[in-house]
């Protein structure tokens, strides 16, 4: 009896010191924990590139390759882009501090006279208050001004932090190449340190890097795709800032619900209302056949349908990881609910009847 008090005793004692432990390491890796994450992430990604070198090289070199690859392929085009979007950015602040756009935009809608019908309607219905253009617009160019000086923040202090940059970059790179290299043993590490099934943990594996996969390969090639042909297209149509809007449609991609309707529906609007009709109908055209034929034929050949995941959850997920966590938000966000839904179903699956002895989980 006293020795199992003992025992207790020493376990709780471990349990405590391991706890701080835990703690203080966390506290160490907290500054780098994005670093590390897309470092796993991109790791995932990349390791069919690490096979390919690895039938006729060392791992090491092919490591080395990998990772040399992944510079040319992703940080060279991304300042690039930083710089180019800084540029755009400042223009459409500066269109929406001045009132340029307002202007433009109430003269456009001035000239259909809509405000004036909807007025003699709000007074039919004996409703006294008129609305004014100033009321719509003004929203409207605050959104812009918003719009603009977020991107223009940024972009300008990537690159005014461009040391930073560069170093977080590497680390990521020393990331990936030594999960190349030990990615192995650090999973059967981890597996071993959790107390979990090894079936428990390998399914939370891989689900987190199918679900980094679907977000990074799926939704990041499919915004690109949208990206970059809504901007060309808004380039061949005399829209001002086209690289800019490529860009934001590009990142409205990743919203599963609406998507780059945010942009495309309102600009055949203003296509329409300028008189353009058959330009207006054929955006809106291009914009269906585009978000249709990424999200239903795209995304399935390139992800397949490993994951599984209702679009109002990835919508909010992705919404909650922007306001949370910024622009890394768009891959924390999905990540941190398919840990959550995963849990879950392990929970159903093997630990209800611990809690609920009479209820039987039934999968779908």
């Amino acid at each position: 009896m006293e020795q199992n008090i003992s025992q207790r005793a020493v376990f709780i004692f471990f349990i405590a010191l391991f706890s701080i432990a835990i703690l203080l390491a966390g506290r160490l890796i907290a500054p780098f924990f994005a670093v590390i994450i897309l470092g796993i992430v991109s790791t995932g990604i990349f390791s069919p590139v690490f096979r390919f070198f690895s039938k006729k090289l060392s791992p090491k070199v092919s490591a080395i390759l990998t990772c040399a690859l992944i510079f040319f392929v992703v940080f060279i085009p991304v300042v690039f882009f930083l710089g180019v979007l800084s540029k755009e950015a400042f223009n459409l602040y500066s269109m929406a501090k001045d009132a340029v756009f307002s202007s433009q935009l109430r003269n456009l809608l001035e000239s259909t006279h809509a405000l004036d019908r909807f007025n003699e309607l709000l007074v039919r219905a004996g409703i006294e208050k008129t609305v004014t253009w100033d009321e719509l617009i003004n929203p409207i160019s605050e959104l812009g001004k918003f719009v603009g000086f977020s991107l223009f923040e940024q972009a300008r202090f990537v690159t005014s932090n461009v040391f930073d940059i560069v170093l977080y970059f590497c680390l990521m790179l020393i990331v990936i190449f030594y999960m190349l290299m030990d990615g192995d043993k650090f999973i059967k590490y981890m597996y071993d340190l959790s107390p979990l099934p090894d079936e428990h943990d390998e399914k939370l594996f891989e689900k987190f890097m199918d679900m980094a996969g679907a977000v990074l390969i799926g939704n990041g090639l499919g915004g690109l795709i949208q990206g970059v042909a809504g901007g060309m297209l808004f380039l061949f149509l005399g829209f001002n800032s086209p690289f800019l809007w490529g860009v934001i449609m590009g990142f409205l991609a990743f919203l599963p619900i609406l998507g780059i309707g945010i942009v495309m529906v309102p600009a055949a609007a203003i296509l329409i209302l300028k008189s353009r009709l058959a330009a207006g109908v054929f955006v809106f055209i291009f914009y269906a056949v585009l978000s249709w034929g990424v999200e239903y034929i795209f995304k399935p050949k390139v992800v397949g349908n490993r994951v599984r995941m209702h679009p109002l959850i990835i919508f909010f997920a992705i919404i909650g990881g922007l306001k949370s966590y910024g622009i890394l938000g768009i891959i924390y966000g999905p990540l941190i609910a398919t840990l959550f839904l995963t849990l879950a179903d392990i929970y159903f699956s093997s630990f209800q009847f611990m809690v609920e002895p009479g209820k039987v989980h039934k999968e779908k």
